[in-house]
């Protein structure tokens, strides 16, 4: 298919690209690379796995075969050292006179380096949404002591409990509501351990995505003091489980739910303990990031970076069998979409004036890792990046006549993407999900931290309701030989078009709303 035609899409006709040469979608190599990557070959991609070094090597291979210089140097791989840590799944949580079973009811994990972390007669303290945030006026750890304790706390922020516009963001999540906050606050506490009560509406998810998540092989960088500083137990538990816990304490968990959500909310001991061994087999090895490189002519010091993360979950174990996560949509039609666009802008008659770098990350899903690495140790200067571009599972349907937006008043990225989707006729669509806190979920987050601004390209579940239900994180998101592929072609030439802009102006998209990247940009500016 080939987008300088007038093609209808629901009725939409596709302009030219902005492009010098219109872009060209390569369907018959599009599936091939999305076919290969979530073959059960590649074992779901789990990183420093053998599916991860046929990833790798997969990539290089391509970047090599288009022409691309290395990403890294003289290296197309940029190596990120890391643990490896598989749980013992034995586990039992005791809380009170209660015991709960692993994978059931709850689940539990580790990043400290350690072979076993363990809670013995741990007092459990109820903190609400496990929040300090003095810009909201917000602070569950107030006058409450919990070093070396133990914190149940619930899953997004109050203002989605409340659906009220005046507290937090009302029905949109903020970084407040996501897992990492949480048991970061908590370790900045000095807490022992984090349970996250799981309810899927506010989680987004359901509970076998975190089964799945949580059980099994984890991966994390590794600081100078083995991550001690880390949470010792980064858990969750079941509705149910909390439930049971609030009973043994004599309280109604569903009601006492409800007072987390007002202001000067106050802690809850529960004059419980808990008691829990998680047992960790460890490798201390090295995972790896793929990047090619175009250079550029008058600007070659200034990158606009285009990316997908390459890893997904591996393998797991259900009811006593084997089951690869292939992850077709996630993310193995965000990388090929990469590869396409890689493709297209080096068989351009001329060089762009930035240079353009094509990244795909590692253990993306654990955490944003190869992306926090990558961030922290960049192949420029983080203030030469000029934007992240990132793709975290493509519209395999049939194409529409929007495009999302994540966020609304972030950046001046939003203004290219208005623009790109005009020219195709196309309207911008808000996220219709906004309390699922996608902005803070994928890659382009790391970069932002460093103020680095990005645009989040996704459609998991948007145009198909059965996938987040039915097979994401699950061995279900398999690669299908009847996809449409209309949404892909026409996101990806929008995507062109925008990498095309940036890549031969000299514009440096600003931060619109005050926040720490927004800080961190102006400094890097002056």
């Amino acid at each position: 298919m080939n987008t300088f035609r007038l093609l209808a899409v629901f009725g939409v006709l596709l302009l030219p690209s902005v492009n010098a040469t219109p872009f060209q979608f390569d369907e018959k190599t599009y599936r091939q690379d999305v076919q290969t990557l979530a073959s059960d070959e590649f074992e779901g991609r789990g990183p420093l796995s053998r599916g991860e070094t046929l990833t790798v090597e997969y990539l290089e291979k391509a970047y090599k075969a288009m022409g691309l210089a290395p990403g890294f140097g003289d290296s197309y791989r940029q190596a990120v050292p890391m643990a490896k840590i598989t749980a013992d799944q034995t586990m039992q949580l005791t809380i009170g006179d209660v015991v709960f079973n692993n994978g059931t009811d709850f689940t539990a994990r580790t990043e400290q380096v350690q072979p076993q972390v363990s809670l013995d007669n741990s007092d459990v303290v109820f903190v609400g949404y496990g929040i300090n945030a003095p810009e909201y006026q917000w602070n569950d750890y107030a006058n409450i002591d919990v070093k070396g304790k133990t914190v149940i706390v619930l899953v997004n922020d109050p203002g989605f409990a409340t659906q009220d516009p005046n507290v937090f963001k009302g029905n949109a999540m903020t970084y407040y509501g996501r897992w990492t906050y949480k048991y970061e606050e908590a370790a900045r506490q000095g807490a022992k351990a984090v349970f996250i009560v799981h309810e899927t509406a506010p989680a987004a998810y359901g509970w076998n995505v975190v089964e799945n998540s949580n059980t099994n092989t984890k991966y994390t960088l590794v600081d100078d003091q083995n991550n001690q500083s880390h949470i010792g137990v980064m858990g969750w538990i079941q509705h149910n489980t909390a439930q049971k816990v609030f009973q043994a304490a004599g309280l109604d968990f569903d009601k006492v739910k409800l007072t987390a959500a007002k202001a000067g909310f106050k802690s809850i001991p529960l004059k419980l303990n808990a008691n829990l061994t998680v047992k960790n087999t460890i490798e201390l090895a090295t995972s790896y990031n793929v990047a090619g490189l175009i250079p550029g002519t008058t600007q070659a010091d200034e990158w606009v970076v285009m990316h997908a993360h390459w890893d997904h979950l591996g393998k797991t174990v259900q009811d006593g069998k084997t089951v690869i996560l292939n992850g077709a949509v996630d993310n193995a039609s965000g990388v090929a979409g990469v590869m396409q666009l890689a493709r297209h802008f080096k068989l351009q008659n001329k060089a762009p004036k930035r240079s353009i770098l094509f990244t795909a990350f590692t253990a993306e899903e654990t955490g944003l890792i190869g992306a926090q690495y990558f961030a922290a140790n960049p192949p420029v200067p983080t203030k030469q990046l000029v934007s992240f571009l990132n793709i975290d599972g493509m519209n395999v349907g049939k194409g529409v006549n929007y495009i999302l937006r994540y966020g609304q008043g972030v950046s001046e990225l939003e203004t290219y993407l208005h623009d790109a989707a005009k020219a195709q006729g196309r309207t911008v669509k808000a996220d219709p999900r906004p309390q699922n806190g996608l902005m803070f979920r994928s890659d382009h987050f790391a970069l932002a931290q460093q103020g680095v601004p990005g645009l989040l390209f996704m459609s998991l579940g948007d145009t198909d309701p059965d996938y987040i239900a039915h097979k994401y994180h699950q061995g279900a998101d398999d690669y299908d030989v009847n996809w449409n592929l209309g949404g892909v072609e026409q996101d990806l030439a929008l995507i062109s078009d925008i990498i095309a802009k940036l890549a031969n102006n000299s514009d440096w998209p600003k931060w619109l709303e005050e926040s720490d990247f927004k800080k961190r940009r102006v400094q890097d500016a002056k």
